[in-house]
């Protein structure tokens, strides 16, 4: 065969040959309308609209980058954390101390929040899990369920598309 003809073949193959070299097997999607709790905790939970409705809810307002403020509302990141067994209270002591919540979106963009901004007898903190703006369900690239942080003086932590939050404890 000429060197010419194993060319072209090769080169006819070559694409197909890197489609499945490197392809990855299929990933588990989680269910867009829905949100988990996962990690060093008792009760793994996963939440949708209707349990987000069933808890009890507060409203927080902040301010947008033009100047206009916007009310979102939702269930306390706490309250969430604690009906899944995480070490918020009386619990959050010694090497508890040392743990933290990542909070990650479906489009792979990730957060970190230690337990101690997340305990009232620690921080002021009101992060809530937002699941309403303006009194209306969060809309496309928002939600359907958003972290919000009203007290910081950056956006960069309100997570969009919330996806999971994922207990990790450094101290076991």
């Amino acid at each position: 065969m000429s060197q010419r003809r194993s060319f072209l073949r090769l080169s006819i193959l070559a694409p197909l040959w890197a489609r499945f070299a490197f392809a990855q097997a299929p990933q588990p999607k989680s269910d867009p309308a829905t949100f988990q709790i996962t990690g060093d905790i008792p009760t793994p939970m996963t939440f949708g609209a209707e349990d987000m409705a069933k808890l009890p809810r507060q409203p927080v307002s902040v301010p947008e980058q033009d100047g206009t403020i916007v009310e979102y509302e939702g269930v306390p990141l706490a309250e969430l954390l604690s009906r899944a067994g995480a070490p918020l209270g009386g619990k959050l002591r010694g090497k508890a101390l040392a743990s933290y919540v990542l909070a990650k979106a479906n489009d792979g963009y990730e957060v970190v929040f230690a337990f101690g901004e997340l305990d009232a007898a620690f921080a002021n903190e009101k992060i809530l899990v937002a699941d309403k703006r303006e009194e209306k369900a969060l809309f496309g690239y928002q939600g359907p369920f958003r972290l919000v942080c009203p007290d910081d003086k950056a956006g960069a932590r309100s997570v969009r598309m919330l996806q999971s939050l994922e207990v990790v404890r450094l101290q076991k």
